[in-house]
């Protein structure tokens, strides 16, 4: 385990459980939890022996946003309230676009940067009574980590308007519906929803992990042509692997295959 004042990375075998760690400020971001969460999710991508990041909150509650305290005093009505908003989007893109798949498990307030936080997971699950939203604008705030270019992407831009121009909390079945996550639970079944989710993501091969995620991440950013010149070579590329090899004999072989990573 590793233990700062406001983030907590624990190794448990092949998963990087991320704790924001502020509960008495309903786990608030700060710049320093935000440095932090960008040095670990460095750490994790280069750990060959972690193969998912699970993002939680400490006291049952993910995160409210970036703490306003900070906001107010160091940043509102500053030259430097820009740089707040250029480290958080620096984050949660690093976030996005890491190699390991990530899991955000939601409870209580998911809100502002908290929210931004989890729309920057490749997944996110929920207890059904979270609370979930950009919620933004109802402080007159603007969020600079993601809501304009991924929300759309995930429920399509009259939901997206939905969510960020009347800030709008759903509630975690609320989320599901949405399609904004992948699945809800009742709280004290939060963590069994957890494990049976990552699950399926961690006996995969980590190179055809790595590989399928790179591609799935850049699908919407390229015209067809161009995405089926990279799909080429992708799949050249996990021909040649060792994995895609012990794949196919263990198939074959009719037993489990043993990944190696390359």
């Amino acid at each position: 385990m590793i233990d700062t004042d406001h983030i907590i990375l624990e190794k448990d075998g092949p998963v990087a459980r991320v704790w924001l760690n502020r509960p008495h400020k309903k786990n608030a971001v700060t710049p320093e939890l935000l440095h932090r969460l960008d040095e670990i999710i460095v750490e994790v991508d280069n750990d060959p022996d972690l193969l998912v990041l699970v993002l939680r909150g400490k006291g049952n509650q993910f995160c409210s946003g970036f703490d306003l305290d900070i906001l107010l005093n160091d940043f509102v009505g500053s030259t430097t309230a820009m740089d707040v908003a250029v480290l958080s989007a620096k984050v949660c893109d690093r976030l996005y676009s890491m190699n390991t798949p990530s899991v955000a498990v939601l409870e209580d307030y998911v809100t502002a940067g908290g929210f931004e936080l989890m729309i920057s997971c490749d997944f996110a699950i929920a207890a059904d009574d979270a609370k979930i939203g950009d919620f933004h604008i109802r402080r007159a705030l603007f969020g600079g980590a993601g809501p304009i270019y991924r929300l759309p992407r995930m429920i399509g831009i009259r939901k997206t308007k939905e969510l960020m121009l009347t800030g709008k909390l759903l509630s975690g079945k609320e989320a599901a519906e949405w399609d904004l996550i992948n699945a809800s639970a009742p709280a004290d079944q939060l963590d069994q929803l957890e494990a049976d989710f990552i699950a399926p993501l961690i006996d995969k091969s980590p190179f055809t992990m790595k590989l399928t995620k790179m591609t799935i991440d850049r699908g919407l950013d390229a015209d067809i042509q161009s995405l089926m010149v990279m799909e080429h070579l992708a799949v050249g590329n996990a021909l040649q692997s060792e994995d895609a090899k012990e794949g196919v004999n263990a198939f074959l072989q009719k037993r489990e295959p043993k990944w190696v990573g390359r």
